[in-house]
């Protein structure tokens, strides 16, 4: 398997529809090449450096969640596989192999679709003042990092720039109709209970994770990445503890890193030592282990 890192892509003749933290996205008419690089980012800023398989892990788990949960809702991935790609891409094949997906065209929905089943980040900062999360009441005394007594819908808004923001339910009816509001409320609820118990069983919690959705032939279908270390808040189930924070399986030790630094948390961001890039990389590698039953290596 190629190993190289890979922290951008170059593909000239291609159009690029967009560049994220992590992805590169290619305009293919009516559908989109969605490639995920070894980008990493923390506290919102690009670091210089990547992890190694780190967009092999996210697209893999992706696709191991879309064929999962497909009963529920559909998805965007129409293949992984580079030999059934259109031609004019097959020159990349070496990028392309294990980290991209050829996907559906769809009117992406503005809202990030945001399901919690535990106590924790800006959840637990919100219950914290208002004994609330986006407008849902929650019992008293509950303590960070604590499972919630149901899992909550608590959508937020989709920033090009910035931070996103918590809303309520009305905020998103008002803004995609009361209808698709609660189809959207619905499926992500839905796919939270049935992934999350899954990923119990392998030993990990879903804390919390993040869903988009777009439209496609007048139905809504789910896009981007889904149910992986980057959207979503993993736990080992070996060593929570209600209380207090817990380590999750994606970026942990390059942020608690990163806080034993002199730095602003703007750009430039700084290099990474090579025992933290290595940690960083197994923890991905575990999680797709833990999640698939296979081995990505």
């Amino acid at each position: 398997m190629n190993n190289k890192v890979l922290l951008q892509t170059d593909f000239k003749d291609l159009k690029l529809f967009r560049r994220g933290k992590v992805r590169d996205v290619y305009d293919l008419e009516d559908k989109l090449l969605i490639v995920s690089t070894d980008r990493i980012s923390c506290f919102d800023v690009v670091l210089p450096c990547g992890i190694p398989y780190k967009g092999k892990v996210l697209t893999s788990i992706s696709a191991f969640w879309f064929d999962y949960i497909k009963e529920i809702v559909p998805h965007h991935l129409i293949t992984q596989d580079v030999e059934k790609y259109p031609d004019e891409l097959k020159k990349y094949k070496a990028d392309l192999t294990g980290r991209s997906m050829l996907v559906l065209k769809t009117k992406p929905l503005p809202v990030e679709c945001i399901v919690r089943g535990y106590l924790s980040g800006s959840g637990w900062n919100e219950y914290k003042q208002n004994q609330s999360i986006c407008g849902i009441s929650l019992p008293s005394g509950l303590r960070q990092s604590d499972k919630l007594p149901e899992a909550i819908f608590t959508p937020s808004t989709k920033a090009d720039l910035g931070h996103d923001q918590n809303v309520n339910q009305k905020y998103i009816s008002d803004l995609v109709g009361s209808n698709m509001a609660e189809q959207l409320k619905k499926i992500s609820l839905e796919v939270y209970k049935r992934a999350s118990a899954h990923a119990l069983g392998r030993g990990i919690i879903i804390a919390d994770t993040k869903f988009e959705f777009g439209i496609h032939n007048n139905r809504i279908i789910i896009i981007d990445e889904v149910l992986t270390p980057d959207s979503s808040r993993f736990w080992p189930l070996e060593n929570y503890k209600s209380g207090e924070p817990c380590i999750s399986f994606d970026k942990q030790f390059v942020r608690d890193y990163l806080e034993t630094l002199d730095w602003e948390k703007t750009p430039p961001a700084p290099n990474l030592p090579i025992e933290i890039i290595e940690k960083t990389k197994e923890k991905y590698l575990e999680a797709y282990h833990k999640l698939t039953g296979n081995e990505l290596l």
